[in-house]
């Protein structure tokens, strides 16, 4: 038996959660699986050296029988053929009610980007994931005097996403070293809830994040096979949609179906973690730096040519394709910035419907309604268009690497990457891990954008659009500036910390991979 030490407190109520047995399952996964782990992240760097010499990603050639042959995944349970609105948010149990209740089809309970991983948070979140699944879950907000609870109409069906292969949880050790994160937070859900959904006709249904390659996917086939197994559950039991969210992965979409089509259900286009994909492989391809945050859309030609090449890679296989997130929050003072917020989500969803998506994400219950009228006007009563084949369509190579496009670098794209690398980081420390900051929902995604541009910016002498050029000395002069008046208007809390950490990632001449990794050593 493996040697479980718990290195955090245990409350009464997570003793349920941390029960020996679940500890056991959980460090059987670990210790089965985690050799290959390590190898597929030392991998990883591997690969990056290979860029980091003026290498580019393309097609594999060893797997191209994969792309070549007709194959499909396997059939979409019913309670994930209509995916046509699909809300996000993190394990905090108001947030979970509000989410179930909002009218989309789909709630991804996010236990990465959106989650700060603070011990509480972690055990809590899988408290509230058993109790939703029972469709027990309540909660009652003391400062409003208000209860909240489970409505009685048709609920959006639960998909948890469990962190990344890069990530460990440092608070539970098997054999004296830390378990994995992801393997963590599937087995403890996997073990509470795996047979109570599939008895409740349902079953136990997930998102991976973070995947650079097919062979991180078959890791986590062997992860679902191996917990069926030792569960007792039929093989197949689990779906699992993967976001595409690096730019390896864009590059291996076939194969990472393939390994996982016993367990499949989708591809998600995970846009903002792709751009800080695109710009972390490439950091050291001046041509390839990227403008103002803002500027990167999903119509200029490498985002566009990502978005319609996953729905031709899906439908070819009879899997969904789930496009972006629309991660604006509704103000509940200024409705003209609503009123312009909801045309341009609008907008941007209809595209998405007519390039052939099956569905969508949104951050916020009122952007529910917003998000259904686009595909309604596509779909009708029809639950996806896996039937728009997008035979009209070729992608390569060039395509996924073209970022030629009008744009510039601007003092403001510079100056709110600061602002927004601090404020997020601020709230990451203090245990919440999805910020509402200028009317948009941050997560560890878009604050990574802002660093790793930062960086890229320093590191290729990049030029304003006045023609100053960027440089560590710029920075540190915008950073004090804007530290200064965030903790003017918010008051001190842990910004000065948050500015430390955006300097460790920033002033080094290697860049890190996650900015969560350094941070996670100060909670």
């Amino acid at each position: 038996m493996p040697d479980i030490k718990l290195t955090a407190p245990i409350l009464p109520e997570y003793e349920a959660i941390l029960s020996p047995e679940a500890l056991q399952f959980a460090a059987k996964l670990h210790l089965a699986l985690n050799d290959r782990r390590a190898e597929l992240l030392a991998n990883r760097e591997e690969r990056q050296a290979i860029f980091d010499k003026g290498g580019l990603p393309d097609f594999l050639e060893e797997t191209k029988h994969i792309r070549e042959t007709d194959w499909k995944v396997a059939s979409t349970p019913a309670d994930l053929n209509d995916r046509r609105v699909e809300i996000t948010g993190p394990l905090d149990r108001k947030m979970m009610i509000n989410a179930f209740n909002s009218g989309a089809k789909v709630f991804m309970a996010d236990a990465e980007d959106s989650m700060a991983p603070h011990w509480d948070n972690v055990i809590q979140g899988q408290i509230n994931l058993k109790d939703a699944v029972r469709k027990t879950i309540s909660f009652y907000d003391e400062a409003r005097g208000k209860s909240y609870e489970l409505n009685d109409s048709k609920l959006a069906t639960l998909l948890l996403r469990p962190r990344g292969w890069h990530l460990h949880e440092k608070h539970v050790l098997v054999d004296g070293k830390p378990i994995s994160g992801g393997l963590f937070d599937f087995a403890l859900y996997m073990y509470h809830n795996a047979k109570y959904l599939l008895e409740h006709g349902s079953g136990p249904y997930f998102y991976l994040p973070k995947l650079e390659s097919h062979l991180e996917a078959r890791l986590w086939n062997d992860a679902f096979v191996l917990a069926q197994n030792e569960l007792g559950i039929p093989q197949g039991s689990i779906r699992a949609t993967v976001l595409i969210e690096t730019i390896l992965a864009a590059f291996e979409m076939d194969e990472i179906l393939y390994e996982l089509k016993d367990h499949m259900s989708g591809l998600n286009a995970g846009r903002w973690d792709y751009i800080f994909n695109f710009i972390k492989k490439l950091r050291n391809h001046p041509d390839k730096t990227l403008p103002d945050r803002a500027q990167v859309t999903m119509t200029v030609p490498f985002m566009k040519a990502y978005a319609e090449l996953l729905v031709k890679t899906c439908h070819r296989r009879g899997a969904h394709a789930i496009g972006g997130m629309a991660a604006f929050i509704p103000s509940r003072r200024d409705e003209d910035v609503n009123r312009k917020a909801f045309s341009s989500v609008l907008a941007d969803k209809r595209r998405e419907a007519s390039q052939g998506y099956d569905g969508t994400w949104v951050a916020h219950p009122d952007l529910v309604p917003v998000a259904k009228q686009a595909f309604d006007e596509v779909l009708g009563d029809k639950p996806n268009q896996k039937d728009n084949l997008r035979q009209d369509l070729t992608v390569e190579q060039q395509d996924l690497l073209n970022t030629k496009f009008d744009s510039s670098v601007t003092e403001a794209g510079v100056r709110m990457n600061i602002d927004v690398g601090i404020q997020y980081l601020n709230s990451w420390l203090n245990g919440n891990g999805a910020a509402a900051i200028y009317n948009l929902m941050e997560d560890a995604a878009t604050a990574e954008i802002s660093r790793a541009q930062l960086w890229q910016w320093i590191k290729n002498k990049t030029q304003l659009n006045d023609g100053r050029t960027i440089t560590r000395a710029m920075y540190t002069s915008m950073r004090d500036q804007e530290l200064s008046r965030l903790k003017q208007d918010y008051g001190d809390s842990r910004f000065d910390e948050a500015a430390d950490i955006m300097n460790q990632l920033i002033l080094t001449d290697d860049f890190i991979a996650f900015l969560t990794l350094p941070a996670y050593e100060h909670i």
